[in-house]
């Protein structure tokens, strides 16, 4: 049986609360990537958490032989609870709040940054603010702008999680939090507020090498989000438009994703 990857938990101190972060160490016989690597931080999705990245970043460990490195944001899976509203603007403030700190805490210095859906926009933010040490960025079915395909998903979705069933089963992650998950997640996206989400301005700044993917299917995003990033982050960049896939593509194609993330990663420091 192979060696897996080992994990070790932490509570970090953030503006916002106490928040779960999580590391997972690839086998220590794993040669393929340089000892000192920087790792892998993943910035989860709008209704994410650590646990429901499930076996993924243990996988990417395996597959790169680097850290992985995964926290739930204030207000969501193990971390504090939140009561207030979500701002605006929360997707740059991630960056320069709860990211920061993490990497106060865990002491990272150069890094490679890995962002699911709105994760993904967070993980821009990163790229940009730290452009020294941020070796990579990868983005998964990112959106770059408040697109009406992504408010007809979320009305859709607004209406799924109706049924006590469904939000049960998210409950099972997020606990007494739900409700405020909920409400972080749909009440944000439909308010007036939010309306002139965009990552257009910020996506220059971003001069590191650069992994688009996207689903094909994505009933969160069209295909415009992923050529907007490719076509205004400064550095070089990949982006592969899976076929048949849809919003989750490490859970839909999971060995296909860890194959484009371990070549791109190849000649990265």
């Amino acid at each position: 049986m192979s060696a897996t990857a080992t994990t070790e938990d932490f509570r970090v101190a953030t503006e916002g609360g106490h928040i779960l972060a999580r590391r997972w160490q690839p086998p220590a016989q794993h040669s393929s990537a340089p000892a000192a690597a920087a790792p892998i931080v993943l910035l989860h999705d709008s209704l994410g958490c650590v646990e429901l990245w499930r076996e993924f970043p243990a996988l990417l460990a395996q597959r790169t032989g680097r850290a992985v490195i995964a926290y739930d944001r204030a207000g969501f899976g193990q971390s504090d609870a939140r009561s207030d509203r979500m701002p605006a603007d929360f997707v740059a403030r991630e960056s320069a709040e709860a990211f920061a700190a993490l990497r106060q805490h865990l002491a990272i210095e150069d890094f490679v940054v890995f962002g699911h859906s709105v994760g993904g926009g967070m993980a821009v933010h990163c790229a940009a603010r730290y452009q020294g040490a941020c070796q990579a960025l990868i983005t998964e079915a990112a959106q770059a702008f408040v697109e009406e395909r992504t408010l007809e998903g979320i009305r859709q979705a607004r209406t799924a999680f109706a049924d006590p069933q469904e939000r049960a089963r998210l409950q099972r992650y997020h606990g007494q939090r739900t409700d405020w998950v909920l409400d972080a997640w749909i009440g944000t996206w439909l308010s007036p507020q939010f309306a002139d989400f965009s990552l257009r301005e910020v996506l220059p700044l971003v001069r590191c090498p650069t992994l688009v993917l996207h689903g094909s299917e994505d009933e969160y995003g069209s295909p415009v989000h992923p050529n907007l990033i490719a076509e205004h982050v400064s550095g070089p960049v990949q982006m592969h438009l899976m076929a048949d896939t849809h919003h989750v593509p490490h859970r839909e194609r999971p060995q296909q994703v860890l194959q484009l993330v371990a070549d791109f990663l190849d000649d990265v420091p």
